[in-house]
Order: structure tokens, then C-alpha cells, then sequence
């Protein structure tokens, strides 16, 4: 996909997690829609290795969500890619749907380990690219990640380790969007510069703006392609609810679903129609 092509997957995308969030009645829509754009990057914009029709391929690039509550979008993704029909996604958390709260592996393919609980997804993902250079692979592993979440020591013991193993195949994103569920990240739990965090423990760093297509696929595709055994962090700095104007750097959308009022406005900001 061209550029333009890719902005317009995010959008579709965007469409489809308030959509079903809607639906649902429940979700978490500011961190499902900061992180739309990274994932339409890496899904469409020729970065991940990955086939829809054979979700197991063995020499598929794999891709964990740390940040496990922002499942809609992971889920827009993967309809949008062919992994599922796109009308499943209204199923989003209904009782018997493969769309649970958070990605359950078991039930969907696409979805490489079942994730939710915070600070666990860096470390599998450090297991997984140990293990497939170990058994000769050369496939990335992805890992995206809250900037909340980092607040987790376990995201710490994971980045020293991976260092130290030389997992020089694990590209960790941050979704920097300065919003968790308690209020701004820098409140709760200052962090500090991730960047400089990441660097100094032995990982090779760069920030992006996480709304911006072309920066996203540049720098997500040479980390693909990079060499070395230095493992990969991407700061991309996103806005909480980006594409809605009310939901946007409001902490309050962490995890709530629009009324039919708001659903209508959310619809109108992103330039699609239609009920819930």
C-alpha cells in the first residue's frame, strides 16, 4: 500500500474499534485508537511477514500485544488483513466470541500468545526471538507496549535480559501517548525518558511520531532489516483517543464505551456513518 492507502486502513480501522467498543457496551478505546496507526504500519505497510491464509507459517514474523486491553485494534488489524471476516469484529466481547476483552491465542488465529496482564508481553516476546535464533530463524519479533506499562519492573528485567542475549531480532514499540488508567503517566509513576531508559540498557533507540505513516514504515522497516545483536526500541509518541476529537488526551476514555450520542460524533469526526 501506498501511503495515502495506509492512512485510510488506519481510519477504516479506527472506524471498526469504536464501532465495536460501541457494540459492546464495554472496551478501551483511547489506547486502541493511539496505537492504529503502528499497527497499520506494520501490518500493511510491508513490514510483518505474515500470512492470513496459513496464520502458523513458520517463517512469519511474530507480533505480541503487550498491552493486552487494546485488543480493538489488534483485532481491526487482523479482519482487515484476512484473518477473519471484518463483521466479526461487532462480536467484540459477547458472550461465545473469539473477540475476547483481551487476545486469547486459543481462539483466534493471528494471535501469537494470550496477553492482559501488563508487563508480561516483553518478556515473551524476549523468549520467542531467543528461541528462534536458537533453532536457526530469522524472524522478528514485534512487541507493542503502553509507556503506563512500563511502570512494570518486570518490562525492566525483560530489557536487561533480552541485552544480555543479544536479541538482536526484538523490536520493543512503546505507545507513548502519556495517558494510563489513573491519569498521566508522569503522575503515577514518573518513568523519565524512555529513550534514554531503553539505551541505557543496551538497546538501540529511536523515537517516531506514531501518527506519522511514512516515519512509522521507515523506521519500523529498518529495524526490521537491521543487523546486529542489539534488540530494537521504538518510542512513538501518540495522542489517547487519536482520530476522535473528544476522546483525544482525555484520560476519562481509558476504558469506556461512547453512548449512542457519542458514537454518532466519534462516526462524524472520522468521516464514516452509521449506527451501532
Amino acid at each position: 500500500m501506498d501511503l495515502n492507502e495506509l492512512q485510510a486502513k488506519a481510519n477504516e480501522m479506527r472506524i471498526d474499534i469504536v464501532k465495536s467498543i460501541a457494540e459492546a457496551g464495554s472496551g478501551h478505546p483511547g489506547g486502541s485508537l493511539s496505537c492504529a496507526d503502528i499497527l497499520a504500519a506494520l501490518y500493511f505497510g510491508g513490514v510483518l511477514d505474515h500470512d492470513p491464509h496459513n496464520p502458523t507459517w513458520k517463517e512469519r514474523d511474530r507480533f505480541i500485544l503487550a498491552k493486552g486491553h487494546a485488543a480493538p485494534a489488534l483485532y481491526a488489524a487482523l479482519a482487515h488483513a484476512g484473518y477473519f471476516p471484518t463483521a466479526e469484529l461487532l462480536t467484540l466481547r459477547t458472550w461465545g466470541s473469539r473477540l475476547q476483552g483481551h487476545p486469547d491465542c486459543r481462539l483466534l488465529p493471528g494471535v501469537e500468545v494470550s496477553t492482559g496482564s501488563l508487563g508480561q508481553g516483553l518478556s515473551i516476546a524476549a523468549g520467542l526471538a531467543c528461541g528462534l535464533r536458537i533453532s536457526g530463524g530469522d524472524q522478528r519479533v514485534f512487541a507493542l507496549l503502553g509507556d503506563g506499562e512500563c511502570e512494570e519492573g518486570q518490562v525492566w528485567e525483560a530489557a536487561m535480559f533480552a541485552a544480555h542475549k543479544k536479541c538482536g531480532s526484538l523490536v520493543a514499540i512503546v505507545d507513548s501517548n502519556q495517558l494510563q488508567i489513573d491519569g498521566n503517566v508522569a503522575d503515577v509513576v514518573q518513568t523519565g525518558t524512555l529513550a534514554e531508559k531503553f539505551a541505557a540498557f543496551g538497546w538501540q533507540v529511536k523515537e517516531v511520531d506514531g501518527h506519522d505513516m511514512a516515519d512509522l514504515v521507515d523506521v519500523l522497516g529498518a529495524c526490521k532489516s537491521a543487523g546486529g545483536d542489539k534488540p530494537h526500541a521504538v518510542i512513538a509518541h501518540t495522542v489517547k483517543g487519536k482520530g476522535v476529537g473528544f476522546m483525544e488526551n482525555k484520560v476519562a476514555w481509558h476504558g469506556k464505551a461512547p453512548n449512542l450520542e457519542e458514537f454518532a460524533f466519534a462516526m462524524a469526526d472520522l468521516g464514516a456513518e452509521g449506527g451501532c
